[in-house]
């Protein structure tokens, strides 16, 4: 199944889970996505209109933006609908399938216990770091592998957010290792 990036994000977010991701010699199965719809949502980025911050949300679909969390972590997000719409789908959780060496590099801290798989790339941060995400990767298009087969999935509230927190925009294969928490949130 090819996902049509220039649908609406609450319609790509389900349609990426399954999918791999692969960036910076990293391939990642997304196990968990949330969508964000632009000026009709008020925690999307883009709820108040285009600044050079959130330019690449605004951009071609199938495209990466990418921003700094709480000024260490680079999220990712996927850019969809028709250009200039500002909407996309943060990337989650997924389990890394490609390059887990490379990813328990970017990851691993010398000073702590090895990190388990499954936590590798649980988390929007973790995700980020694994893939090797960068400011310099806002706006580079993405690259991805559409998925053999639909998974079974649930969606409900986003998680980490402040604003418009009810919608029912986070999307997750259930009973995932890689989800991030709260998994049992619906």
């Amino acid at each position: 199944m090819t996902v049509n990036f220039t649908d609406p994000a609450d319609v790509v977010a389900p349609q990426l889970l399954g999918c791999l991701i692969t960036h910076n010699g990293v391939t990642i199965r997304l196990t968990e996505v949330e969508a964000y719809l632009g000026a009709s949502d008020s925690a999307a980025h883009t709820y108040r209109g285009k600044t050079a911050r959130n330019a690449a949300m605004f951009g071609p679909p199938g495209r990466l933006y990418v921003y700094l969390s709480y000024g260490i972590h680079h999220n990712g997000n996927i850019v969809c609908a028709p250009e200039g719409e500002g909407q996309g789908c943060l990337m989650r959780g997924g389990e890394v399938v490609a390059g887990e060496d490379l990813a328990r590099q970017r990851r691993q801290r010398p000073d702590r216990a090895p990190i388990a798989h499954e936590n590798l790339a649980r988390g929007p941060g973790n995700l980020g770091r694994a893939l090797g995400l960068e400011l310099a990767d806002n706006g580079t298009p993405v690259e991805i592998s559409a998925r053999e087969a639909e998974p079974e999935w649930v969606r409900g509230p986003r998680v980490g957010i402040s604003k418009n927190t009810e919608a029912p925009l986070r999307f997750w294969v259930p009973g995932d290792a890689t989800v991030s928490t709260p998994r049992g949130r619906r």
